[in-house]
């Protein structure tokens, strides 16, 4: 059995192949792809018996793969959130399991994999009911937050929110008046909460607005330092996993 991983953090990829040859020891990880553009291109040439695919990758959502290839294999979709058309999921794919993944989950959609798919007679996957999910919706995003402010609590719009941190286990906005505030969400909660169009995550620690950007300044290995207003003493570098998606989301965002 030929599996390939679609997952864009290096530390993730390495331990799902642990687990999937613990999971499955006559399984070959075939291969890692970290974008949608290389796993479009490997999968023009040929595919594998299973898909474990991260559905946020470096350059956007892998989603994007089934409309620029025919995906015959069964797929097992990993994320960090929960708010997809799991139904849709469910209905199509092998499993659909939230990060971080137990070992017990993925074994039970291996052993659902093996069920439904290693039969002579086992029917090509058909993504037509995700494809339809795929479609935009009007979603709505966070307006406002209620954060501490002494012994007080207040409410902040987010179109005062300049960007979001994380330090010492703990989640802060900034707003444009450089005021800060400590919030009840981890960065994850705050990246599905927010406006993709106002927001992006830069790396693990920082969530940016488009309007809070004051410079960009070109980087070591194609990364980009940003410089914030308001400023920051942490350092706010654009992950080269993230660099490509970063540079797409200043193009369809407003000018800064």
């Amino acid at each position: 059995m030929d599996i390939w991983i679609i997952e864009d953090e290096q530390l993730a990829a390495s331990r799902m192949a642990k687990m999937l040859q613990q999971a499955a020891p006559q399984a070959t990880i075939g291969a890692i792809y970290a974008t949608v553009a290389d796993t479009v291109a490997a999968l023009k040439q040929r595919q594998p018996d299973l898909l474990v695919m991260d559905i946020h990758l470096a350059d956007g959502n892998s989603f994007h793969v089934f409309t620029q290839v025919d995906v015959r294999c069964p797929i097992i979709f990993t994320t960090a959130y929960d708010e997809y058309a799991i139904d849709a999921f469910k209905l199509n794919s092998i499993d659909y399991l939230l990060k971080p993944v137990k070992e017990s989950e993925l074994q039970a959609a291996m052993d659902k994999y093996k069920r439904l798919y290693q039969q002579p007679t086992a029917a090509v996957p058909d993504w037509t009911s995700l494809l339809q999910a795929m479609q935009p919706t009007a979603k709505t995003y966070k307006q406002r937050f209620a954060v501490r402010y002494g012994e007080h609590l207040k409410t902040v719009d987010t179109s005062a929110v300049a960007y979001c941190y994380t330090e010492n286990k703990a989640s802060y906005l900034i707003t444009h008046d450089n005021k800060r505030y400590i919030v009840d969400y981890n960065m994850d909660e705050l990246e599905a909460a927010l406006d993709p169009r106002r927001f992006f995550r830069i790396n693990r620690q920082f969530i940016i607005s488009v309007e809070s950007i004051a410079e960009m300044l070109t980087y070591t290995k194609a990364r980009v330092l940003i410089k914030l207003n308001p400023p920051t003493k942490l350092e706010t570098i654009v992950s080269s996993e993230r660099a490509a998606a970063f540079k797409q989301w200043l193009d369809d965002s407003p000018a800064v």
